[in-house]
């Protein structure tokens, strides 16, 4: 593809650049090429769950040095993040010339940063490719955090603490929260530490030290054998159960049409091929929006907030 053709670029997520193709050629905005992780589209940027990052003013420009394509750079704002797909220490050499950008691990519950953050590579060593705009406010749309390696009995708590730090909120204290496939309890320890409180249900115990803390209830039950309209109204539905995508997709339009939650975060995971057409089907909830998180894993995340 030529320089001019190109009018979004796609941050696919480690493992997963077959999706994200697949994804794209489904909204009609096939890439034309891929640079590393980068999908390339001549079309303008259309809405993707699956890309970590969109970046929706992409320019290309030609550049006889290092300190030409910083000096372009610092022209345009101050913060910029490479996302490296080759030429590698050139592109270090560039970055060394550019103003640092704040790479301390978010301390969870923090909100996500707000100044403009633009991103770039090079696609040749003369070939400068930026955007001075993008939808995520992280290098990359790959939130980092000081993780808590002691108190967890999994990882599972990374994709809560991203998931609410995109939603900008998070369970405060006060608050009631259900935890849905909760075992061993990564989740529900994230929301205890938060001061909610937290219902945890699954049919494996939870993790003793997680059962033990302040705000925990625990209910050996099925999720799916919860009937929503015989239980008390939450703030919060959370839910990373392992089960197929139409069944999760069921389960949020019971807890939906019951008026039982003010808000659901739910783990929608796939088994074999991505299903596309339940992802459609979460998006068309009112209410409801769908994204892969950095931390996910073969699974994207289903949003909704009541009216």
């Amino acid at each position: 593809m030529t320089e001019a053709d190109i009018g979004s670029v796609y941050v696919a997520p480690p493992g997963f650049d077959s999706v994200l193709q697949a994804e794209l050629e489904r909204l009609g905005s096939a890439p034309n090429a891929w640079l590393g992780r980068l999908a390339l589209c001549s079309a303008p940027p259309v809405a993707s769950v699956w890309a970590l990052d969109v970046w929706t003013a992409p320019e290309v420009h030609r550049i006889a040095s290092i300190g030409e394509a910083a000096k372009l750079l610092k022209s345009r704002q101050r913060n910029w993040a490479l996302v490296p797909t080759g030429h590698f220490r050139r592109a270090a050499l560039i970055e060394e010339r550019l103003p640092p950008v704040k790479a301390a691990p978010l301390e969870f519950p923090q909100l996500a940063p707000t100044s403009p953050l633009g991103a770039w590579t090079l696609m040749e060593p003369g070939l400068l490719l930026f955007s001075q705009s993008k939808t995520s406010a992280f290098p990359a749309g790959e939130p980092r955090f000081a993780e808590d390696r002691e108190g967890p009995p999994s990882r599972a708590y990374l994709k809560l603490w991203e998931a609410c730090t995109r939603l900008g909120r998070w369970p405060v204290a006060g608050e009631t929260c259900l935890d849905l496939g909760a075992t061993p309890g990564g989740w529900t320890w994230a929301i205890a530490k938060l001061g909610a409180a937290v219902t945890a249900v699954d049919r494996a115990p939870l993790a003793p030290s997680v059962q033990s803390m302040p705000g925990v209830t625990f209910r050996q039950e099925s999720a799916f054998g919860l009937e929503p309209r015989d239980e008390a109204r939450v703030d919060w539905l959370f839910s990373d159960v392992i089960a197929y995508p139409n069944r999760l997709l069921a389960l949020a339009k019971r807890w939906i049409a019951a008026e039982r939650v003010g808000r659901i975060v739910m783990s929608v995971k796939f088994q074999g091929e991505t299903d596309f057409e339940v992802m459609e089907a979460f998006a068309a909830i009112p209410g409801g929006r769908l994204a892969h998180l950095f931390h996910n894993k073969h699974e994207v995340t289903f949003f909704w907030e009541a009216p």
